[in-house]
């Protein structure tokens, strides 16, 4: 009965390292992603890989674990620490151009966890993923319409239509990684 207590506390103790890892990684690369940047002239938003890290997050971290690592990600960048593209940090690059594509990480890591926690089917990843990036966009087209004034037709043309082609390829590479690792990462995260 004492070795069952010992073997079941150890796997809880486990199960937390684990989740703490998996939220730590996820933070990270999506930091990582920020620094791997390519800034356009047409548009004050830059093309970065977060994105795939984010879609990434919701999908093998889940829901709850995606957006915590998606929220210390966006707090360590408010808070000072240069996370955010180009070496930027503060709250003030969160009321510029891309603020609301960094709010709009939230969502869809934890859209995408939620979708996928209960199917797992090539069409359910992919929708996943869609949706996602659709609330991404939306956000931060949103905020650049609204927020900074730039009018809709605007904010699609600047924060939408440029980067159409690079989350294609990004969903792409996110549902191959998903495809392979769905199944172990539900035990390990879900």
């Amino acid at each position: 009965m004492y070795i069952a207590a010992i073997a079941r506390k150890e796997l809880i103790v486990n199960k937390v390292t684990v989740c703490l890892l998996g939220i730590l990684s996820f933070t990270l690369l999506t930091w990582l992603g920020a620094y791997a940047y390519i800034p356009l002239k047409a548009t004050p938003i830059p093309i970065t890989m977060q994105t795939l890290f984010v879609l990434l997050s919701g999908a093998i971290l889940g829901k709850k674990l995606g957006i915590l690592s998606q929220s210390l990600y966006l707090t360590l960048g408010a808070a000072g620490i240069p996370f955010f593209a180009s070496g930027s940090f503060g709250i003030a690059y969160l009321l510029g151009p891309t603020g609301g594509y960094i709010v709009g990480f939230l969502a869809a890591s934890y859209i995408i966890g939620r979708i996928l926690e209960k199917e797992d089917s090539l069409i359910y990843i992919i929708s996943a993923f869609i949706i996602g990036a659709v609330a991404i966009f939306a956000l931060g087209a949103g905020w650049l319409a609204f927020g900074l004034g730039f009018g809709i037709t605007k904010a699609f043309y600047l924060g939408v239509l440029p980067f159409i082609p690079g989350c294609v390829i990004k969903i792409l590479i996110a549902t191959a990684i998903t495809k392979n690792c769905l199944k172990r990462s539900k035990q390990l995260f879900y």
